[in-house]
């Protein structure tokens, strides 16, 4: 009976000996274990994040315009060739003239998705256009490139424009959007 006490006055100079000496009361050591796993959960969804090299991408075909103020399209399809991943958010797109650029908006009906990519598994978003009138720079802008980056990724992605000029919204504005991923169809 007589080493219950002892014991158990020992386990609690040893536990008060070593709070003492960390220097942390139990507030601040649930603390910091709560910062470490957050901090955790921000490493991972950044290690998550989809990288364009590890996808196969297909850029269109396009919906081309027929004629100016007629709306076109062109798909691009991402097939995960790699580790299962995620797409959070909308692609960034950019469309070039020569030297001059415009950054493409998203389309204001989207709403931003996160997506978790398993290997094989493929998705979609689409560049929507107005159509330009052809030789009028001030309505119509000769893109010759597009750039677009995954959210989470800095790698741009270029190909070259496939369709007619897009029509000129305003002086740093052209007339189209991106959209939001959708799951491909099989």
């Amino acid at each position: 009976m007589r080493t219950t006490p002892v014991a158990v006055t020992a386990a609690l100079v040893a536990a008060l000996t070593l709070t003492a000496c960390s220097g942390e009361s139990g507030d601040d050591t649930a603390k910091s274990s709560t910062e470490s796993a957050d901090s955790a959960d921000s490493a991972n969804d950044k290690s998550t994040a989809c990288k364009a090299d590890q996808f196969g991408i297909d850029f269109g075909p396009s919906s081309a315009a027929p004629a100016a103020g007629d709306t076109g399209t062109i798909p691009v399809t991402l097939t995960n060739q790699g580790a299962s991943c995620t797409l959070d958010g909308i692609p960034d797109a950019d469309v070039y003239a020569g030297d001059t650029s415009w950054a493409v908006s998203p389309d204001k009906a989207a709403t931003a998705t996160k997506l978790t990519m398993a290997k094989d598994q493929a998705v979609t978003f689409t560049i929507t256009y107005v159509r330009g009138v052809a030789g009028d720079a001030k309505k119509a802008a000769a893109v010759d490139t597009v750039k677009f980056t995954l959210p989470g990724d800095s790698a741009p992605q270029s190909y070259k424009w496939p369709d007619a000029e897009v029509a000129v919204k305003s002086g740093d504005q052209l007339d189209m959007t991106v959209g939001p991923f959708l799951p491909a169809g099989d």
